[in-house]
């Protein structure tokens, strides 16, 4: 089965328990093995940032879902979260992102995997590191731990 990567994130309500559902609904599907969590982590908002902050964690799963079933999926367990997306990167409920599905490279109108600003994003990078550090990202195959040593320094 395919490994995959999943950014979750949520700054309205309880965001912790947000996350905590999140992670259940991931665990009961019979289509998806949830293999580890990293630890949840709080930061400040990124693009709108009139907003609260945020608390993000990454999980990785195993799956027998294509990329597209997996985020018709996620975005059916936002919708269950209340998500309600009115701003561009603006305050949401919750937030599941595709970050990597084993070594796929696919730019398509409605996904782009591996997500296309992860790399840019150290609320992602930290939590990835925690859980996969030595996973190569396509297409350079950098590891986790080169793109988050690359963010630090480019900072």
């Amino acid at each position: 089965m395919p490994r995959v990567f999943l950014g979750l994130g949520s700054n309205l309500g309880e965001r912790k328990n947000e996350l905590d559902f999140a992670v259940c609904r991931l665990r009961q599907h019979p289509g998806i093995e949830l293999i580890q969590v990293a630890p949840y982590l709080e930061t400040d908002p990124v693009g709108y940032l009139e907003q609260g902050k945020f608390i993000n964690t990454v999980v990785e799963i195993r799956t027998i879902l294509d990329p597209y079933t997996l985020l018709w999926v996620l975005q059916t367990i936002e919708e269950e979260a209340g998500r309600i997306r009115t701003i561009r990167w603006g305050p949401r409920t919750l937030d599941i992102d595709i970050l990597l599905y084993d070594d796929w490279v696919m730019d398509e109108p409605n996904l782009t995997i591996p997500h296309p600003r992860m790399k840019e994003r150290e609320f992602v990078l930290l939590p990835l590191t925690e859980i996969g550090p030595d996973v190569p990202v396509p297409p350079d195959n950098l590891t986790i731990r080169e793109l988050l040593n690359n963010y630090r320094q480019s900072r």
